[in-house]
């Protein structure tokens, strides 16, 4: 049976992925507002980030993050299937894969509220995508260019970056930044930009002043 760990009053959690697979997640569709120390914690990153305009975005491509959905913590699964895992609830599995290849699934969409019915298949599958909270070409204008190979592969296979939401949803998001996209659910708006700030401390993603400041209202009105 998967254990599943949940912060008091925060929709995520981030802990070291161990062999036996990975344990950060969202609350899913619950949206309980922070605890005020978790808040300030956000706002004390927020404030340590470098504030910086976008560069380039020449020279992005996904393969610079290396191959999609890599098995990076070696337990046998891919990332994708890691996340499915994770974020679905009343899963079930491909025979013989040592449930690792999720069938079906349902997944509480924290960005829209709504219940998906996951089904694994060709014209199926991508109701339910695989989010990166800070998206790639985002952190790619915002450091990750002089990032290494191998620090880049992380971070495009973080739990902590990853989450399984509405597949149009995240389509519609596409590279979008905390300036210029906020999900439909504003229940979910502060762990959100909570999480995001984590992402970027961890990594050393910098923010744009408008970035910043969009995050600095969220925050104020968590």
């Amino acid at each position: 049976m998967r254990v599943r760990v949940f912060a008091a009053g925060l929709a995520v959690v981030a802990a070291v992925a161990g062999c036996g697979g990975l344990e950060a997640r969202s609350s899913g569709a619950t949206g309980g507002k922070p605890a005020s120390g978790d808040v300030a914690q956000a706002r004390d990153k927020l404030g340590k980030l470098a504030v910086k305009g976008r560069a380039p975005k020449t020279g992005f491509d996904r393969d610079q993050f290396g191959p999609a959905w890599s098995d990076v913590d070696h337990n046998g699964c891919d990332t994708r299937n890691d996340i499915l895992k994770r974020d679905l609830e009343n899963e079930t599995f491909k025979s013989g894969t040592h449930d690792c290849i999720v069938l079906t699934g349902t997944l509480k969409d924290p960005y829209s509220g709504k219940t998906i019915e996951f089904k694994r298949g060709q014209n199926t599958s991508t109701a339910v995508q695989i989010d990166h909270l800070v998206p790639l070409s985002d952190a790619w204008q915002k450091g990750a260019q002089q990032w290494s190979a191998a620090k880049r592969k992380e971070f495009a296979n973080d739990p902590l970056n990853l989450l399984a939401v509405d597949g149009p949803l995240n389509g519609q998001k596409s590279d979008s930044d905390a300036a210029t996209w906020l999900p439909p659910r504003r229940a979910y708006w502060c762990a959100y930009v909570i999480r995001q700030i984590d992402v970027k401390d961890k990594y050393g993603v910098w923010v744009t002043s408008g970035e910043k400041d969009a995050m600095e209202k969220i925050l104020k009105d968590c």
